[in-house]
């Protein structure tokens, strides 16, 4: 698998965005986090305004205090190539794999310039011709969003990266911030498995819950924003789990994989467990003394643990039968020690 050596783990991936504000500082900071929670990637978003947007081009949400146009924002979001250079090191030497996501070609070039290894292509630039032929122009495996996309443009697209030789993975994506519970969409998910290798979740929810349902599902590949605190600024704060939620989430998520790694066996375990079972079970014994040659009724016995003697299952069999000697109280009865 192009982004594990381990086909079965499932590969989480962190995503920062512009969850630092356009702040360096922060940035190398967020790195830290995502490798404390145990995370396998660290993306980012590269934007250029200049090579992406114009002026012209309207907030998704309404929410900078210092930026008037949404334009002055993506750049204010720029860090330059020398400062890329420094994130995806940090990133390394924390045992992140380094990811962020172009939003132009200038961009593209740029971080297949630092040496990215794989290239993550968000829900909207997947609508991107020339963007998408540069990024098949570097034969390096492409992780795709489809939160935009039809499951019709989702063929279209795959078939393309194949034309290509293209390693790919497809995640079932909502671009919804946050996304609703009734909007995740694990039924997509589900008819993504069912087509396509390599399938995962990219989740806006800001909750865990999606994440742990798609890899019990038989996604492997995990993508939720991150926030520091839920007091963080920006627009994804609704949308991103905190740091600590994170850790959480990929505990959850390394559980159910191991669960999913080893079937288990019943009968082996019963037997393995028979010694319990013995424990746990229950067996017959004298309700109070009985003498020798009393006949057995119901209320002469009772039904204890462990299970030593004749069983608790079998116990309607020695009604009727009488003793063979004198039987304390809490004495377990066993098979010689009645007649017929």
């Amino acid at each position: 698998m192009f982004f594990s050596n381990d086909k079965n783990k499932v590969f989480v991936i962190g995503e920062i965005a512009q969850a630092h504000d356009g702040s360096l500082g922060f940035a190398h900071a967020y790195i830290d986090a995502i490798a404390d929670a145990g995370a396998d990637a660290v993306k980012f978003q590269t934007h250029i305004a200049a090579s992406e947007s114009t002026k012209v081009e309207p907030w998704r949400v309404k929410f900078s205090y210092e930026d008037e146009l949404r334009y002055d924002y993506w750049k204010r979001m720029e860090f330059t190539e020398e400062q890329w250079i420094g994130l995806k090191e940090h990133a390394e030497n924390r045992g992140l794999v380094f990811l962020s996501t172009p939003f132009s070609i200038d961009a593209a070039k740029m971080l297949n310039g630092i040496g990215m290894k794989m290239w993550k292509i968000s829900s909207g630039e997947v609508n991107d011709p020339w963007l998408l032929d540069y990024i098949l122009s570097t034969n390096k495996p492409i992780i795709f969003s489809t939160g935009m996309s039809t499951l019709e443009q989702i063929d279209n697209y795959t078939k393309k990266l194949e034309s290509y030789g293209s390693e790919y993975a497809v995640l079932q994506c909502t671009t919804s911030y946050p996304v609703q519970p009734e909007r995740v969409g694990l039924n997509v998910l589900s008819e993504l498995l069912d087509k396509y290798s390599v399938v995962g979740l990219s989740d806006h929810s800001g909750e865990m819950w999606p994440s742990l349902s798609a890899v019990t599902l038989g996604a492997i590949i995990i993508e939720v924003h991150v926030c520091l605190s839920k007091y963080d600024f920006g627009p994804d704060v609704p949308a991103s789990l905190t740091q600590s939620k994170f850790a959480e989430m990929i505990n959850g998520i390394r559980y159910i994989t191991k669960m999913k790694e080893n079937p288990v066996d019943k009968d082996r375990v019963s037997l393995e467990m028979a010694k319990n079972c013995e424990i746990f079970s229950k067996g017959v014994c004298a309700r109070s003394p009985i003498a020798k040659g009393t006949e057995l009724t119901k209320e002469l016995i009772a039904l204890k643990k462990p299970a030593y003697g004749i069983l608790a299952k079998d116990a309607d069999m020695v009604i009727g039968k009488k003793v063979k000697r004198d039987i304390d109280t809490d004495e377990f009865i066993d098979y010689s020690d009645i007649g017929v």
